[in-house]
């Protein structure tokens, strides 16, 4: 349990980040400025998809949308 609270920790500090960025994103920024954040913010990305694949894999390997197999009844 102690586990999946640490990750459940990282991951609300990686969205935190990513609105953070995204904030920074909508403001006046040198060219420099702006690729460092956008780069960060791929970076943040990155890291919490890693993260919640790690976390959660089960959910994160169903298939979504409403054409999927699980929400129209169809067989595989």
């Amino acid at each position: 349990m102690k586990m999946l609270d640490e990750n459940l920790a990282r991951i609300r500090a990686h969205r935190n980040n990513i609105n953070r960025y995204r904030s920074l994103l909508k403001t006046m920024l040198s060219d420099i400025e702006r690729r460092f954040v956008e780069r960060r913010l791929s970076e943040e990305n990155s890291a919490l998809e890693a993260l919640t694949s790690r976390t959660f894999p089960i959910a994160l390997s169903m298939p979504l949308g409403p054409a999927s197999p699980a929400t129209t009844g169809a067989a595989p």
